[in-house]
């Protein structure tokens, strides 16, 4: 008999992120290899957004009933509680669905997997870490614990469950990245006497520590500045967006930033594709989607040492350094001073590695292999797959 497992995730909007698009390609990679996977999501409140996926086979939408403070549907919950499913799969903490997935998981004796997405690094238990007491108090202590699995995208992420005291075992699988479509890096000959450009795509909030960005760029020389350009895409906090802006004029550097605001789809990817380098300040990501989606697009790509991604360094595709502004003016200063020709040998380099790593399919073969070692062998040892790590 065929297994059949549940995804289950708050929301699938467009607008959601990095969570949502890499649930997206993972979902589609597990069709395409024939698994018998579906996503249950509660429809998005607003006319305006539209979930990802909308028209896939594997997209189960429930009407949005959500009930506040704590997001309970009783739409998902009666799905949930209805359907015919083998193993239930959890991508994220802290809101009701992701409870009632573990929750009914347990009462109908159902092995659950949870995908914390970066939600048990200590940055991020630290944000309104109040609310997070009451909750694991509640509910999710019990949750994380009792999990049959804990799915981490990093070994870095790995340490975190081990060290918020899960003691079961973690797979580690990245997440898959989409390969951009009729996307491809646009190389200027002229771009040698040209200003370099360089990009921030993500939403817009404190902890990515994008006036880094700005203080760098004021501490460059003159005729530096006038050899680069930076645009900021992306949308979030209101009050930090305005800082932002703020700070661009405070430093004077009006003539060197712009706001490109929120994109997404096709225009995401071709304006990653123009630029010189992508720049990734945060204090902390956990995966960071925009990278390897920079990469698939032969950008080269900056990212600071709280990302994962020592990787860029080591293949010859990036700079993983501190997120300091003197050390990011020296990146700048250092993407200035290259060839065209060095940026795009860059650019291949990356996208190499994005195709060897994380092509959706090959994610979609780890996550079944997962399912089946889970459903179909019991957590047997001699079976364990080698990305699985247990304290057996």
């Amino acid at each position: 008999m065929k297994m059949k497992v549940l995804q289950t995730i708050s929301g699938f909007s467009v607008q959601s992120g990095g969570t949502t698009s890499s649930t997206y390609a993972l979902m589609d990679g597990l069709w395409k290899i024939g698994a018998s996977a579906d996503l249950l999501t509660v429809r998005p409140a607003s006319p305006s957004e539209v979930s990802m996926g909308k028209g896939r086979p594997w997209l189960k939408e429930v009407a949005n009933d959500y009930s506040r403070p704590f997001f309970f549907s009783r739409h998902a919950q009666q799905f949930l509680a209805g359907q015919d499913y083998d193993l239930f799969h959890c991508n994220g903490l802290w809101m009701g669905v992701n409870h009632d997935t573990c929750r009914i998981a347990r009462r109908r004796r159902l092995p659950y997997i949870i995908s914390p997405h970066g939600m048990l690094y200590p940055a991020a238990l630290k944000h309104h870490a109040w609310k997070k007491t009451v909750l694991r108090a509640l509910w999710y202590n019990r949750d994380i614990l009792q999990a049959t699995c804990l799915h981490a995208t990093c070994t870095q992420e790995l340490a975190h469950c081990r060290r918020f005291g899960y003691r079961g075992p973690v797979a580690v699988i990245p997440n898959p990245v989409t390969f951009p479509e009729r996307v491809v890096r646009k190389v200027d000959a002229s771009r040698e006497d040209h200003c370099r450009r360089l990009g921030y795509l993500g939403r817009l909030h404190p902890i990515k520590k994008v006036e880094n960005l700005l203080h760098a760029i004021a501490l460059l020389a003159p005729e530096e500045r006038r050899k680069m350009r930076l645009t900021i895409m992306g949308s979030g906090a209101s009050g930090y967006e305005r800082f932002l802006q703020s700070e661009v004029h405070r430093l004077g550097i009006e003539g060197e930033v712009e706001f490109a605001g929120f994109v997404e789809g096709e225009e995401k990817f071709r304006m990653l594709s123009a630029l010189s380098a992508l720049m990734v300040p945060s204090v902390q990501e956990n995966f960071g989607m925009i990278v390897p989606e920079a990469l698939a697009c032969g950008t080269p790509v900056y990212a600071s040492l709280g990302t994962p991604w020592s990787v860029l360094e080591a293949e010859h595709c990036g700079w993983w350094r501190e997120n300091s502004p003197e050390t990011i003016a020296q990146t700048i200063r250092d993407i200035l001073g290259l060839p065209e020709s060095v940026l795009t040998e860059m650019g291949r380099n990356g996208r190499q590695l994005v195709e060897e790593n994380f092509e959706p399919l090959k994610v979609a073969q780890m996550m079944n292999r997962l399912y089946e070692w889970i459903i179909k062998d019991g957590l047997a040892p001699e079976s364990r797959p080698e990305f699985v790590d247990v304290l057996w």
